[in-house]
């Protein structure tokens, strides 16, 4: 019997992604898609760019726009110019190439439209060095060097709260449809999730028509707080993925009278809010798990994986908790970590390795705040552990008790983290001196915008008694 072939599907049938121009000719006619949102991730992990029309852009699909994009605090100032960061003084345009695998609808958009992912290039063809995507592709490159395949599972916590127009009111969670808010712990709650089914069918819904895959969705500690998993895979699609679902979830929140924040610490009674990435390293020819050995144990690489993150994980926080804010989730004896020890299926630890099978054995990397853009997180991430697999570093002894009561063996602030970042040569050299100083300069100076405003601890505690 002769087998027969499934069809081959047309590339104007992807949800998600094409291979070419070309194809993406057909895919956009076939949806009869008229504007298209060519964007880029900042240093924040916001999404910049521009929207053209369909023609335009197949047209010309390569975009220019000022490089100093990727030089713009939070805030939308500049950081000024300094010893090792110069900005550019005429402020020169730098070339955006789409990549077609990443084209998708944007499904809330009343008119057809679709969204693509551009990388940035010098004019010499030279990928931008400060671009967050491009450092994420670096640090995916040396792996490849070494025959390796880095494979990550990132998890992105976030809370839904009540619409907040003016900033000196604390943040409320939102009612449900039951008429009340919650006022208790809900961790795992089905019945908690249910407040919320429309948004989060409106989430599933997005998600789909995007080609974004969802594991699993539960209901964390915090008072409509929400925790989404992805499935594993190439850290590149799952930084996207989490640079897209944050777009989503945000859009699909203000369809339903709320606001979905992925502010590390937004209500000072409530937990954190985390995004934490699994890590696992493949033979890049047999598919192999680097971490198990033949008979299932881990091998020296995984112990050298764990001993990297323990080094070197505090000198990359600037990347993990890139806010003010960031540092305020990371408080003892609390669902957060303060140190870099590492123990089996312990929640308490920075470095975790969850229960799996030899196959799946990975390492938890607890630390990176939900506010952190996922391009650089997961950067930072792997940078640590690649250093501690060319080092053959060796780490601690296992904690199998509580550790998140130990003392905080963390920069405790922004401008710590990015000072121990700039002094250590090791993060320096394959991030890049350019990167390093430009980044310390966008943090730098969003701290400074962040004294210019008054606490209100500070006029509770200082307004009558000092």
């Amino acid at each position: 019997m002769t087998k027969r072939k499934k069809p081959t599907k047309a590339p104007e049938d992807a949800i998600r992604g094409t291979k070419s121009i070309e194809d993406a000719r057909e895919w956009l006619r076939a949806r009869g898609i008229e504007d298209i949102e060519c964007i880029v991730p900042d240093q924040a992990g916001v999404a910049r760019g521009k929207m053209m029309p369909v023609g335009k852009f197949l047209t010309g699909p390569t975009m220019s726009m000022p490089g100093s994009i990727l030089t713009q605090t939070i805030t939308g100032d500049y950081p000024p110019d300094d010893e090792d960061y110069k900005s550019d003084e005429a402020d020169n345009d730098i070339l955006f190439e789409p990549d077609f695998s990443t084209l998708a609808v944007v499904p809330w958009e009343s008119d057809p439209t679709a969204q693509i992912i551009h990388d940035g290039y010098h004019r010499d063809g030279r990928p931008v060095e400060t671009a967050p995507r491009q450092v994420l592709r670096r640090m995916v490159e040396l792996y490849q060097h070494q025959g390796w395949k880095p494979v990550v599972a990132p998890e992105i916590e976030f809370y839904l709260v009540k619409p907040n127009t003016d900033p000196d009111y604390q943040l409320e969670p939102p009612t449900g449809r039951s008429g009340r808010p919650e006022a208790a712990r809900q961790s795992y709650s089905i019945a908690a999730i249910n407040e919320f089914d429309d948004l989060f069918d409106d989430i599933y819904d997005f998600s789909e028509a995007q080609g974004l895959e969802i594991d699993t969705l539960i209901h964390e500690e915090g008072a409509a707080q929400m925790e989404i998993n992805l499935l594993h895979g190439d850290p590149l699609a799952l930084a996207d993925q989490v640079f897209l679902f944050k777009r989503t979830i945000r859009e699909a929140a203000l369809r339903h009278d709320m606001y979905a924040t992925f502010m590390a610490k937004p209500m000072s009674r409530e937990p954190g809010s985390a995004m934490h990435i699994h890590q696992s390293v493949v033979d890049a020819e047999t598919g192999r798990n680097i971490f198990s050995d033949a008979d299932g144990d881990p091998t020296p690489e995984f112990f050298s994986f764990i001993g990297g993150s323990q080094k070197y994980l505090p000198a990359v926080m600037c990347m993990l908790a890139p806010y003010v804010n960031s540092y305020r989730r990371l408080v003892r004896s609390s669902s957060a970590p303060v140190n870099t020890q590492w123990g089996y299926d312990n929640r308490t630890v920075g470095l975790r390795v969850p229960n799996s099978s030899p196959a799946g054995r990975r390492l938890e990397n607890r630390l990176p705040s939900s506010d952190a853009n996922p391009y650089l997180a997961i950067a930072a991430s792997l940078a640590c552990g690649y250093l501690g697999l060319i080092e053959s570093q060796k780490p601690g002894e296992p904690v199998s008790g509580s550790a998140n009561s130990d003392e905080i063996d963390l920069p405790r602030s922004i401008l710590e983290a990015v000072s121990v970042f700039e002094e250590c040569e090791e993060l320096v050299e394959i991030f890049g001196k350019r990167f390093v100083s430009t980044y310390r300069a966008i943090k730098q100076a969003e701290y400074e915008t962040f004294m210019q405003v008054i606490s209100p601890w500070e006029r509770e505690f200082l307004l009558l008694n000092v």
